[in-house]
C-alpha cells in the first residue's frame, strides 16, 4: 500500500471513529456527558489548590469555582488554550464511547481479559490527563514549568487521542485481517 493511499485510510478510519458516537443516541449523551466530566476535571486541575479549597467549603462553590478557573485557562492560555481542554475533553467522550463499543464487540467478559486491555486503555491518552494529574498529586509547581503552561502536552494528547481514533476506526468492525 503507498503513503497516500495510507493517509486516505487514516483519514476514513478517523472519521469513522469520530461520526460512531453520533449513531444513537445514548452514545450521544455518554459522549457528552463523558466531555463534560472530562472538562470539569481539566478545567479544576488547572488550579488544584484553589478547586480543593473551594469545593472544600461547599459544593455551592461548584459554579463560582468552575466560572473563575475558566476565566483563568483564558488569562493565561487564552482561546487556544481553551480550546485544547475543550477539544481533548470532546475526544475523551469519543474515544471511550469507541472504547466501550470495541470491548462490546470483542466481547471481553472475564477480569483477565480486561486487566490485560486496561493498559492500553489508559495509555491511549493519558498525556493530557497527566498534566492535570501533577497538580493534583501535588506538583503545581510542575505545570508553571511547563513551556505554554502545559498546551504542548495538551497538543501531545490530542495528538495520541487522534492517532488512537484513526488506529481503530469504527469500533464495530475489525480492522485486523485474520
Amino acid at each position: 500500500m503507498n503513503e497516500q493511499a495510507r493517509v486516505r485510510r487514516w483519514g476514513a478510519d478517523l472519521q469513522s471513529a469520530l461520526a460512531y458516537p453520533i449513531t444513537s443516541i445514548s452514545r450521544v449523551i455518554s459522549a457528552i456527558l463523558i466531555a463534560i466530566v472530562t472538562y470539569v476535571f481539566l478545567i479544576l486541575s488547572t488550579f488544584p489548590e484553589m478547586s480543593i479549597q473551594m469545593l472544600g467549603s461547599g459544593l455551592q462553590w461548584f459554579d463560582d469555582t468552575m466560572i473563575l478557573l475558566t476565566e483563568n485557562v483564558l488569562a493565561t492560555n487564552g482561546w487556544f488554550g481553551l480550546a485544547l481542554i475543550i477539544s481533548y475533553a470532546v475526544l475523551t467522550g469519543v474515544a471511550i464511547v469507541n472504547i466501550v463499543a470495541q470491548l462490546s464487540v470483542t466481547d471481553i467478559s472475564s477480569l483477565p481479559d480486561l486487566i490485560g486491555v486496561l493498559p492500553g486503555l489508559i495509555a491511549s491518552g493519558c498525556a493530557s490527563c497527566g498534566a492535570g494529574l501533577l497538580g493534583f498529586l501535588g506538583f503545581a509547581g510542575a505545570m508553571a514549568a511547563m513551556p505554554f503552561h502545559g498546551d504542548l502536552l495538551r497538543v501531545g494528547g490530542i495528538i495520541l487521542l487522534l492517532a488512537f481514533l484513526a488506529r481503530a476506526g469504527d469500533p464495530r468492525e475489525c480492522g485486523l485481517n485474520i
